[in-house]
């Protein structure tokens, strides 16, 4: 049976394409899971562009399951150019929890994409969308029969990290939260615990971290002590911050990986298989 992650966009805040970001990449958060025959998408950043027209030249009909870790503008911003929105025979299942004020997805997506902040309305997509809200937290249930875990994750206006489980194996998708140190946040950690591979926000490092306080955002340093709390086999930093090229992250790396051997800098177009 097989598990695959692929990565196809990486970046935080803001996406920041050009030379300098060439080798890391500059497209913001999306990642596509494939557990055998079914699909997951988690956010939808700029780089959901590219994922979409990779689905459609492998033929339709296109369904799967979006997970949204919480909706600010560079985890959405990809929606309105996903092009297997527009055709109507696919469809998607997207899910949100925790977001403040009692705001859902649904809402949350017509908000975006309406008068002044865009041309045309939710409702000129035609593939079958639903829109599944639900308590941060909760284990979840796909229509495929997938149950897959949350947990709440400390960021402004709220935000939810996923555990999808397939044939023994585990991958956790933790991405925008802050820490509080010194300790570990234990939703975090129970999350992941033995999971096979862990995606992390590690938008900062740990000294430039003081003056990020109340951001939402972690640390690679934090990220490593958090994968060594919970057993967790793999560590992939991910969210790197838009002033972060690739001579920086290179850097990030070589402290990553000596910190914890084997641990891995997302890039864009990176795969893994579990």
């Amino acid at each position: 049976m097989s598990f695959t992650v692929r990565f196809w966009g990486v970046r935080g805040s803001i996406a920041v394409p050009g030379a300098s970001t060439a080798r890391y990449g500059g497209n913001t958060s999306c990642i596509e899971v494939r557990c055998d025959d079914k699909l997951f998408i988690l956010d939808a950043g700029t780089g959901i562009r590219a994922l979409g027209s990779a689905l459609l030249s492998t033929g339709m009909p296109i369904e799967a399951d979006m997970l949204f870790t919480h909706t600010h503008i560079d985890h959405v911003c990809g929606i309105p150019f996903f092009a297997p929105f527009y055709l109507p025979g696919n469809k998607f299942h997207l899910w949100l929890g925790g977001l403040s004020k009692g705001w859902g997805i649904e809402q949350a997506l017509r908000q975006i994409m309406q008068a002044p902040m865009f041309p045309v309305a939710l409702d000129i997509f035609k593939a079958g969308l639903s829109f599944n809200d639900f308590h941060s937290g909760d284990d979840i249930v796909t229509e495929s029969g997938f149950k897959i875990g949350t947990a709440p994750l400390n960021h402004p206006g709220g935000a939810t990290g996923y555990r999808i489980e397939h044939d023994g194996r585990s991958i956790a998708y933790i991405t925008d939260t802050e820490h509080r140190p010194p300790s570990r946040d234990q939703n975090i950690v129970k999350l992941v615990k033995n999971v096979d591979l862990m995606i992390y926000d590690c938008t900062y490092t740990d000294e430039e971290f003081p003056r990020y306080v109340g951001w939402g955002h972690s640390t690679w340093q934090e990220a490593i002590r958090v994968a060594d709390a919970a057993g967790a086999r793999r560590l992939a930093v991910f969210h790197h911050d838009p002033g972060h090229d690739d001579d920086f992250m290179d850097k990030v790396a070589q402290k990553a990986d000596h910190g914890r051997p084997g641990t891995m800098v997302a890039r864009e177009g990176m795969v893994i298989e579990l």
